[in-house]
């Protein structure tokens, strides 16, 4: 059965590098970010993930659960920050 967190995602987070981090409110840009599979909100607010994995520009994030599930599908290399 297909999972229905995958939805293309392949075609911009296939093969990609990956740094896993704390999330730092980037003033005037954004408070929060969402897991690009399970849509987890992932910020420095209670209640909510607090780290996870992000592209090396900090543009997409993956929260730990869907990376630990789809690591190998990806075939993602996680790099140090």
């Amino acid at each position: 059965m297909p999972d229905w967190r995958v939805n293309g995602q392949d075609s911009y987070l296939s093969g990609v590098k990956l740094k896993k981090m704390l999330f730092k409110n980037r003033a005037g840009e954004t408070d929060h970010e969402h897991c690009e599979f399970c849509f987890e909100k992932i910020s420095d607010h209670p209640d909510t993930l607090h780290s996870g994995y992000c592209t090396e520009d900090e543009y997409h994030w993956i929260c730990e659960e869907c990376y630990n599930d789809f690591k190998e599908d990806f075939k993602w290399e996680a790099v140090l920050k």
